[in-house]
């Protein structure tokens, strides 16, 4: 009885992939994680084909990958600043929030003291770095809908 009344709540399983347009669906039991993985395998490494058919973004893509060891250096305005993209980025990891507006006050006051330390010794690369994570703080927080605080790194931005 009670193994009845589970299945009628929960809801039917997805169908298998489907071609869809260009795109394939994934099911609970083939996982896009899991679709990416095997594109990959299989000889698909174009991360915007992958994405293409898996229907996510090649953000996403790009983090299963590199996660999984199978590529490394693929950097854009969704993927993690945990991961070095070049000598700076150690100085500057797991600075970028903005969460809440104090969150993002703090993230661009730590920009804005690394920006510093590299004006005093001369390092316009590192400035650049600096502006750049502004920068991208600035355009992730105006994409998630977080108005003030894309304002608290745009102002920033403006005045560096």
């Amino acid at each position: 009885m009670q193994e009845i009344l589970f299945n009628q709540m929960m809801p039917p399983p997805l169908a298998a992939p489907v071609e869809d347009g260009q795109r394939k669906r994934a099911t609970r039991k083939d996982s896009k994680k899991s679709r990416i993985l095997e594109l990959h395998r299989t000889g698909t490494t174009e991360i915007g084909e992958i994405a293409r058919q898996v229907g996510t973004r090649p953000s996403y893509v790009a983090s299963v990958l590199q996660s999984a060891g199978l590529i490394q250096g693929y950097f854009d305005l969704y993927t993690t600043t945990g991961r070095d993209q070049n000598t700076y980025s150690r100085f500057f990891r797991n600075v970028l929030s903005f969460k809440t507006v104090e969150a993002a006050k703090e993230s661009v006051a730590r920009i804005a003291r690394l920006y510093s330390y590299f004006d005093r010794i001369g390092d316009r690369a590192g400035q650049h770095h600096a502006e750049v994570l502004a920068l991208t703080g600035r355009n992730r927080a105006r994409w998630s809908g977080k108005k003030e605080e894309s304002r608290i790194f745009e102002e920033w931005l403006f005045n560096h």
